[in-house]
């Protein structure tokens, strides 16, 4: 099985990576600088243990790939990407390969399946950045990070087996799950905090605003019906598998949608994560308004390219509490 990673970034640089140094036949999609840098000279994979450069090819589109009938897709953008790689892949000429969704949210599977029949599902647990073209850091050890894969919308077969091995030699901890919409959506939870860290800042005390925004996600999933795992600090494989560990000359770079704002690259993914909730909630007459608020923030700071920490703790306070969003 061949392995096509579609967006080298933090998380699909990681996996590509790793994949290729265990001995792995992997294809990589990337663009800009970064695409320049491994084309050039590889990708190097930081990490606390150790430093290794790896080299495996890299394109910019799909439609440089000749695609094999047993090719594993692996989508690693970001969701607001989604659907422009899907139509690359079918200009590409993409039919029945399996696609697997390494992402946040809840949204990709679903978009994938309207043109794709071999749809897979992700929950992605890795602490990674980009920390130069050119350049991935992976922050967990002595994985580098948990997977749980299974087919969308439900179910499991030899494409999740054959990845999930794939995985296990290139030292990510990868489990095959009947219902992996159950952690994603558990993992969707999680994700409803990125957007607090890249609009307060890494230092800030948002914990309070992380209960009540997860408070109202878990409403608004009892009002669908739609049930999750934990996959959090609850979740015994996290500290067996995946403790964060610093990297010496690399700051902390902070969370998927943090790294999207200081890139400065005009969109993150906020609407597909605090946003989910926002649909929820409108579709089933449930309020949520600290989603909201924090969901047209995020789409506010890429317009206007604000850097993360912009606003302050008083003003999103302040403005929560003028939408009834905070208790009195």
């Amino acid at each position: 099985m061949r392995i096509i990673v579609y967006g080298v970034g933090a998380i699909g640089g990681t996996v590509a990576a790793a994949l290729a140094l265990s001995g792995q036949e992997v294809i990589g999609i990337a663009r800009g600088a970064h695409l320049k840098a491994i084309q050039s000279d590889g990708l190097l994979l930081r990490t606390p243990e150790k430093t290794e450069r790896v080299r495996f090819p890299c394109v910019s589109d799909p439609t440089e790939i000749e695609f094999r009938p047993d090719d594993a897709i692996l989508l690693t953008m970001k969701t607001q990407d989604t659907l422009a790689a899907l139509d690359r892949l079918r200009a590409a000429g993409v039919v029945g390969q399996a696609i697997f969704c390494v992402q946040n949210g809840v949204t990709n599977e679903r978009l994938a399946l309207r043109s794709f029949p071999e749809v897979h599902g992700v929950t992605v647990m890795m602490p990674a950045a980009i920390s130069a073209p050119g350049e991935v850091s992976a922050f967990s050890v002595p994985r580098h990070g948990i997977f749980d894969i299974g087919r969308y919308p439900g179910g499991s077969n030899d494409h999740d087996t054959k990845l999930a091995k794939s995985l296990e030699a290139a030292n990510v901890a990868a489990f095959v799950s009947q219902d992996v919409m159950q952690s994603k959506y558990g993992k969707l939870l999680l994700n409803l905090s990125n957007i607090l860290q890249a609009a307060l800042g890494l230092d800030a005390d948002y914990r309070h605003l992380e209960a009540l925004l997860r408070t109202e996600a878990e409403a608004t999933y009892k009002a669908a019906g739609i049930a999750w795992l934990d996959v959090g600090a609850a979740d015994a494989r996290r500290a067996q598998l995946m403790n964060q560990k610093p990297i010496t000359g690399i700051d902390p770079l902070g969370s998927s949608t943090t790294q999207s704002l200081a890139r400065g690259g005009g969109s993150i993914e906020t609407d597909y994560l605090n946003g989910e909730i926002v649909l929820l909630a409108r579709l089933y007459g449930v309020p949520a308004p600290a989603n909201t608020y924090f969901a047209e923030l995020g789409a506010r700071m890429a317009r206007e390219g604000l850097k993360p920490g912009a606003i302050s703790a008083a003003q999103a306070e302040a403005e929560l509490s003028a939408l009834g969003a905070l208790p009195g």
